[in-house]
């Protein structure tokens, strides 16, 4: 069993990051779904449809979601799936060293992958001294 990513993020950006990810990794090790929340969205109805795609993501042993923005509406809705019983971990600052770093340790279990997708977000930050 693996760990299944769910991306959480505003309008366009979500599906964008997976496409990249697959361009680096043509096929991909893990299940991956991006919940794209798009300007005035109803939170409630999107909170459902989140809940729905983390449950067909956790194939036993959780989902890590990957939020683009802390304390953005995606992240949030995100952060609360616990009250509708989702097991999962989130991490926000999305971009796509963060997903590729996650996507190269599919075999590690949720609290390692939370842990790795934070430093590879720093890691692939990079700032020319020229």
């Amino acid at each position: 069993m693996t760990v299944g990513v769910l991306l959480m993020t505003h309008e366009s950006v979500g599906k964008a990051l997976i496409s990249a990810a697959r361009h680096v990794m043509p096929t991909l090790p893990m299940q991956v779904d991006a919940v794209e929340v798009p300007p005035q969205a109803d939170t409630d109805v999107m909170r459902s449809l989140t809940a729905r795609h983390a449950r067909e993501l956790d194939r036993g042993d959780g989902v890590l979601i990957l939020a683009d923005l802390y304390g953005a509406t995606p992240c949030n809705i995100g952060l609360s799936l616990g009250t509708l019983g989702v097991h999962f971990r989130c991490v926000s600052g999305l971009n796509l060293p963060m997903l590729l770093r996650v996507l190269n340790y599919a075999e590690k279990p949720l609290g390692e992958l939370a842990e790795i997708a934070a430093s590879g977000g720093r890691g692939g930050i990079f700032i020319d001294h020229a």
